[in-house]
């Protein structure tokens, strides 16, 4: 399958649980029930994946990407009145750090889900 056609499987599975949950929820539901209505479409979902993060060849951290989908696309989950652009910042870095080249980012806002699309910047990846 390709980027597409996952990319929009995920945006449907977050309208699917935004119509059934609205707003107003801690975003770690909205995380379990992404996780239950992936699985229902055969996707390979890992939550909470773990990614290094190197200073000079030694680790100086970990970031915990929300949900990882097919080994390929990277799912950031917000429950946030909008979408700031730190948040676009930090789905960029998570895509740099994993050499991945596309993420979601959802928000399951107060007026629906909110969409970004977000591609790796090359330019800055290793």
């Amino acid at each position: 399958m390709d980027y597409q056609g996952i990319t929009g499987q995920v945006i449907g599975a977050a309208f699917k649980v935004y119509n059934q949950m609205g707003f107003g929820f801690f975003e770690s539901v909205y995380h379990k029930a992404m996780v239950i209505e992936l699985k229902k479409h055969d996707l390979k979902v890992e939550s909470e994946k773990v990614l290094k993060v190197y200073y000079e060849n030694e680790v100086v951290g970990d970031f915990y990407v929300d949900l990882f989908i097919e080994n390929c696309v990277v799912v950031e989950l917000k429950s946030v009145k909008t979408i700031a652009k730190e948040h676009e910042v930090q789905l960029v870095n998570y895509l740099n750090g994993l050499k991945k080249e596309i993420g979601l980012l959802l928000n399951f806002g107060p007026t629906g889900v909110e969409v970004k699309r977000k591609y790796r910047d090359v330019l800055n990846a290793k």
